[in-house]
């Protein structure tokens, strides 16, 4: 079966934030973290994982008071216009040729460009998140999830119930922890032992969370369910000897993005 051609992996973004976010333990350090994107080639065109941010949230004052209200967790855009176009550009790849997005959650650092696809692309999630994160009352957005991101009747949701394949060599994980409908991806590569990554995204933020299976943030999840989830992802890159990428360290994505630059 035909797989992936080409993985551009994007960086929309940072986000400064305390450490103990992104593994659960007692540090307060605050890192600089990327926000990252995913461009896959295959049969079809070009599938994006995650949007990064809505900067309207961020760039307008009023905005920024209302959704960004806590100064330990904050956005920072990495250029003068949109963090998606200015990626996208500079990977050479037309908004127009993207014939699929998928999102590993809701949050506001992964699910901010859906705005650029309504109306346009099918959209994957699970229905685990997209049911959580459309509820009434004010949960979601205590948790991180901006209904004006996401909650839009022109988005063709295509929803799934635990894995799935997405696109050929694209398969979705359903990873709940994190968010109660993240979702990961394994990504097969073209050609005969062509090998593959399996994209963690949040539910294993960092090389050191990987390794010592420990978790960031969860919702409605114990850190043994969080630790699971980390644990599933190293058995199926061990299995396939694909590459484990976590979401958020700030060594390993710009290493990857170095070594499959053009």
């Amino acid at each position: 079966m035909a797989g992936v051609r080409r993985v551009i992996p994007l960086t929309l973004g940072w986000v400064d934030l305390p450490r103990h976010v992104l593994v659960r333990d007692d540090s307060d350090e605050q890192v600089r973290v990327p926000v990252p994107g995913v461009l896959l080639q295959s049969d079809g065109g070009w599938l994006l994982l995650d949007t990064g941010f809505n900067t309207a949230l961020i760039t307008d004052a009023a905005l920024r008071r209302r959704f960004h209200r806590y100064p330990a967790l904050r956005p920072v855009i990495p250029g003068p216009g949109e963090p998606l176009a200015e990626a996208l550009d500079k990977a050479g790849v037309d908004i127009a040729d993207i014939h699929a997005v998928a999102v590993s959650h809701l949050h506001w650092d992964h699910a901010g460009g859906l705005r650029h696809f309504a109306g346009r692309v099918p959209v994957h999630a699970q229905r685990a998140e997209l049911e959580f994160a459309t509820q009434p009352g004010p949960v979601p957005e205590r948790r991180g999830m901006f209904r004006v991101d996401y909650d839009d009747p022109r988005i063709d949701w295509r929803v799934a119930d635990g894995d799935a394949e997405i696109a050929p060599g694209v398969t979705a994980i359903a990873t709940p922890g994190h968010t109660p409908g993240h979702q990961s991806f394994v990504v097969d590569l073209d050609g005969d032992d062509s090998g593959g990554y399996v994209f963690a995204f949040d539910a294993a933020n960092t090389l050191d969370g990987c390794e010592r299976e420990v978790p960031g943030g969860l919702i409605n999840a114990t850190l043994e369910q969080g630790a699971e989830q980390i644990r599933r992802l190293k058995r199926l890159a061990a299995e396939r000897r694909y590459q484990l990428i976590p979401g958020h360290d700030p060594v390993a994505w710009p290493k990857l993005t170095a070594d499959l630059a053009d």
